[in-house]
């Protein structure tokens, strides 16, 4: 699990910096979070270099979601204090990139993909559905995930769904009851189809599932957007 790259959701940071730091100043801000960032990359991982994003203000998902809308339970959520001035510190003193059309998280998938031995730095377990090595800051845990792993995550918040984001799964369906729905299957098509009898069990359409597909999925090249596999029954037009 050696790399000399990070890939950084640095999207977390200013939140967790910013609330920690309510009481300071703008000054004690930039420090608490300029030493964090290079403590992570330069001491924790050992990596040489890194990219970093945070999530700027257009995205796809607006448009796709059509059941509730995408973050829509977030209108009233209180930002830190320090919240804008600390992602002017990351743009400008740490090179971070602002996304534009997508999140932070489908452009650490599209660089991950492109750097496979790279490390994904983040605190987001939607990030686990992207193979290769981990690490969670706050925990300061390294781990791996395969790409049947990253499979298995995905599929899992399609039962789910994801309540940060205002995407609702199947009614009653948590983590345990997620895993045990697709445990057993050994490829995509299997997850798919196990994913898939649940919803209707639940009279939910194929839309909404193809609607959370979209909405869940993290990108892996530029404009991607997600499609069950190619030989279930829905891509073959067989969705009842």
């Amino acid at each position: 699990m050696s790399s000399k790259l990070a890939l950084v959701d640095a999207d977390v940071m200013v939140y967790r910096v910013g609330f920690a730091t309510e009481e300071d100043s703008e000054h004690i801000a930039r420090a608490r979070l300029v030493e964090w960032f290079t403590d992570i990359v330069y001491i924790d991982l050992k990596c040489d270099d890194y990219k970093a994003w945070i999530t700027g203000k257009s995205n796809f998902r607006y448009d796709i979601a059509k059941h509730v809308p995408y973050k829509g339970n977030r209108k009233d959520l209180k930002k830190p204090k320090h919240y804008a001035y600390l992602r002017d510190v990351l743009v400008k003193r740490l090179h971070a990139e602002v996304t534009e059309g997508e999140e932070a998280d489908d452009a650490i998938g599209i660089a991950s993909t492109l750097n496979p031995d790279a490390w994904i730095v983040h605190v987001d377990k939607d990030l686990d559905q992207l193979p290769g090595n981990h690490y969670n800051p706050v925990k300061k845990e390294k781990y791996q995930v395969t790409p049947f792993e990253g499979l298995q995550a995905f599929y899992k918040q399609l039962l789910t769904g994801d309540r940060t984001d205002n995407i609702e799964g199947v009614y009653g369906i948590g983590p345990a009851k997620s895993a045990k729905i697709i445990k057993g299957c050994q490829t995509e098509e299997e997850l798919f189809e196990a994913v898939w009898k649940t919803y209707q069990k639940h009279n939910q359409p194929i839309e909404r599932l193809l609607e959370n597909g979209q909405l869940l999925w993290l990108r892996r090249e530029p404009g991607q957007i997600w499609c069950p596999p190619s030989n279930s029954p829905v891509a073959l037009g067989q969705s009842s």
